[in-house]
């Protein structure tokens, strides 16, 4: 297998887990510069975003986790060059994420697949697209 190659999963992976893996398989093919870092900006994004589906009941302790991963989030994206229209984009989708709601991530990552593919190609918008129609589905199922 080639360096950087994400190998093929025995079985098959949920939605989510497959755009995360999408974005990581776009990473080794991508020449360094503002599209790479978009790529894995996006990456770290969507993994924020995912952890509100399975997020517990709210507590102060959990409350407080959330708060912290998104200063996490915020300071790594300020060191990433991003091209203009996804750096918008990810200013607009931690602002909707320090406030969680049920559908706050399906609505983060739905916002982010047409800036996804303008600054990192259409790969990287179509693994939006499958992230936010996972997290859409795990809402609607959710009781």
């Amino acid at each position: 297998m080639p360096d950087g190659a994400v190998s093929a999963p025995a079985e098959p992976l949920p939605e989510g887990e497959a755009a995360v893996l999408a974005l990581l398989g776009l990473l080794p093919r991508t020449a360094r510069g503002p599209k790479r870092e978009g790529i894995f900006a996006l990456w770290l994004t969507v993994r924020v975003a995912q952890e509100l589906e399975h997020r517990p009941e709210p507590t102060p302790a959990v409350e407080r986790a959330h708060r912290r991963r998104i200063a996490a989030l915020e300071q790594r994206l300020s060191s990433l060059t991003l091209p203009p229209p996804l750096r918008r984009a990810l200013a607009g989708a931690l602002t909707q994420l320090r406030d969680p709601r049920p559908d706050t991530a399906a609505s983060v990552l739905s916002q982010l697949v047409a800036p996804a593919r303008d600054g990192a190609g259409a790969e990287a918008g179509d693994a939006l697209a499958l992230a936010a129609r996972h997290a859409r589905l795990a809402r609607e199922q959710a009781p």
